[in-house]
C-alpha cells in the first residue's frame, strides 16, 4: 500500500501514523512512517523498519552469502518484512521464505505494506513458533530468529531444547542468526549469559555481533567475513 506523497515527505520530519491494527498478542501495534520507510512498533518495540531495522541489516552486512548452502530461508518472527525486504532489495539475494508468525494482525500489516511488493516467494504461516517448529520436516539455509513479546524473548524460546531443534532444521553448513536484547546492564547481563551459557553449548563455533543495541548471535561464526 502506498501512502500519499505528501506524508513520505513528511516522514523525514516526523513520525507519521499510518495504521493501527491492535490484537491480543499485541494490544498496541501501528505501522508508522519514519524516513520515508513503515516502521512496525509496539508499545515499547520497533518490531521491523525496512531496510534501517539495523540489528539485521548491520549482521547481514557481514554475512558472506556465499557459504550458505542454499536458498531457503526460515523467519521466526515476521514483523513487517525487513529481512525480505533488505535481503532483496539491499543485499539483492534471491532466497525462499517460509514465515512463522503467531499474530495474525501482522501478517495482515506485512502482507499490506511489504510483502506485496516482494519478487521472493514468501509463504506466512501464522502459528505458535515454539510448536511449528518442533513438527517441520523441512531444512533451511539460513534461520531468522526475531521473536519478541513487546520487548521480551518468551523463555521458552532461551532454552537448550529449543536451539537443538533448530540446529535440526538447518542444512549442513547452514547458519541461525539469533537477535538478542543488548541495550541496557540488564539486557547485557541476561544476553551474555544466554550466549555463553546456553548458545554457545549448543553451538560451540558461534560468535555473536553487536549491532548497536542488540546482539545477533551466529551459530557458525565462519560465515562472518
Amino acid at each position: 500500500m502506498e501512502v500519499p506523497r505528501w506524508k513520505r515527505w513528511l516522514s523525514y520530519l516526523t513520525e507519521v501514523h499510518v495504521e493501527s491494527a491492535p490484537s491480543e498478542v499485541n494490544p498496541h501495534l501501528y505501522v508508522s512512517m519514519r524516513n520515508g520507510r513503515y516502521q512496525l512498533s509496539t508499545a515499547n518495540a520497533i518490531y521491523s523498519y525496512e531496510d534501517l531495522y539495523t540489528n539485521f541489516l548491520y549482521a547481514f552486512r557481514q554475512i558472506d552469502f556465499a557459504r550458505l548452502p542454499g536458498r531457503e530461508v526460515l523467519l521466526l518472527g515476521l514483523g513487517l518484512g525487513s529481512v525480505p525486504v533488505m535481503l532483496e532489495r539491499v543485499f539483492k539475494q534471491d532466497f525462499s521464505y517460509l514465515a512463522v508468525e503467531l499474530d495474525p494482525h501482522v501478517i495482515y500489516l506485512a502482507n499490506t505494506y511489504a510483502l506485496s511488493g516482494l519478487s521472493s516467494p514468501v509463504t506466512t504461516m501464522c502459528a505458535d513458533a515454539f510448536a511449528y517448529t518442533q513438527q517441520l520436516d523441512e531444512t533451511f539455509a539460513l534461520i531468522c530468529m526475531d521473536i519478541f513479546l513487546d520487548d521480551v524473548i518468551p523463555a521458552a524460546f532461551l532454552t537448550a531444547s529449543y536451539l537443538e531443534t533448530l540446529r535440526g532444521l538447518l542444512q549442513p553448513g547452514g547458519v541461525l542468526l539469533y537477535n538478542c536484547l543488548y541495550r541496557n546492564p540488564d539486557d547485557k547481563r541476561d544476553t551474555e549469559a544466554f550466549y555463553t551459557n546456553i548458545f554457545q553449548q549448543v553451538f560451540p563455533n558461534a560468535t555473536s555481533l553487536d549491532v548497536h543495541g542488540n546482539w545477533i548471535l551466529v551459530s557458525e561464526g565462519g560465515v562472518v567475513g
